[in-house]
């Protein structure tokens, strides 16, 4: 059975349209059909119902697309038990990371992957919002904090301690907090979708709510803002740890509590194999971070 034409079929399930399976896979959306057309000859089942603008499975799609997936999972683990080393890893690594770490942690380790790994490809999306990896096609997704699919595989790779911040002139202006209960008087930074800062207090983890005069859902333009003096804002250690031995920002330290600590993960869909193309980019992100 031709494995690129499987391929077609689980792609275009996962996106809902054959033009996001073509552009997911390389190829043009004429390609795509044809493939799928043929796949549908061969089976002699329709497997989906198109319509000018999306695609959703036939029953015959729904029965069929587990065993597609198989099928492509094991052409995937038979060529890396016969290629070994460098030759298993290739083909397309799509992966989504937050803007910030994806700039400042993730993109400086892709020049060296793609030089170790000349068969492989990389697309790497930075965005701040939850992204639907099954949904969008993505293999895999790096995260940071509590994790809230559980249909999805997770392995944490590190700590991810927090920092409340703010740059010397603000404190300057309005004085520093010493409690928990100072931070409502004064300007909190946040991103538009966390309206909410978690502490550790007492022993137990208690979420501070907030409304500020700047928010955000780009991580990168609350760091911004909180250089520029306009309030306070928590981030992970990473972020700011220049900024905290240049002086341009200081550590916010509170009496009764702490920013609650969370981790990085990396997050792939559920299957039965994990792609060689994946092993390189989790081991080169795990030794980064433990430096």
């Amino acid at each position: 059975m031709d494995t690129e034409a499987l391929a077609v079929l689980s792609q275009a399930a996962a996106s809902g349209s054959l033009s996001g399976a073509a552009r997911r896979l390389g190829l043009s959306p004429t390609l795509a059909s044809r493939r799928l057309a043929a796949l549908e000859a061969q089976l002699g089942v329709r497997l989906v119902n198109r319509t000018t603008r999306s695609l959703s499975l036939t029953p015959e799609g729904l029965a069929f697309l587990p065993h597609a997936r198989a099928m492509l999972e094991a052409e995937t683990s038979a060529l890396g038990s016969l290629a070994g080393g460098i030759g298993a890893v290739s083909g397309l690594l799509r992966v989504t990371a937050p803007a910030s770490f994806g700039r400042k942690v993730v993109a400086p380790l892709i020049p060296g992957l793609l030089q170790a790994y000349p068969a492989l490809r990389v697309q790497l999306s930075l965005q701040d919002r939850m992204v639907d990896i099954v949904g969008e096609g993505f293999d895999l997704a790096v995260r940071i904090g509590r994790l809230r699919d559980s249909s999805l595989l997770a392995r944490k790779l590190a700590d991810n301690p927090r920092r409340l911040c703010a740059a010397p002139a603000y404190l300057q202006r309005h004085g520093t907090p010493r409690t928990l209960a100072d931070l409502a008087d004064h300007q909190r930074l946040g991103l538009i979708d966390r309206a909410a800062w978690p502490f550790v207090t007492g022993g137990a983890v208690r979420e501070v709510r907030f409304e500020g005069r700047f928010e955000s859902d780009s991580m990168e333009a609350v760091h911004v803002a909180c250089l520029a003096g306009l309030g306070i804002a928590t981030f992970s250690y990473w972020d700011v740890e220049a900024e905290l031995a240049a002086g341009t920002l200081r550590e916010v330290v509170l009496e009764d509590a702490a920013p609650e600590p969370v981790a990085i993960w990396v997050v792939r869909p559920a299957s039965p194999q994990t792609p060689p193309k994946l092993a390189p980019f989790i081991a080169a992100l795990e030794a980064r971070l433990q430096v």
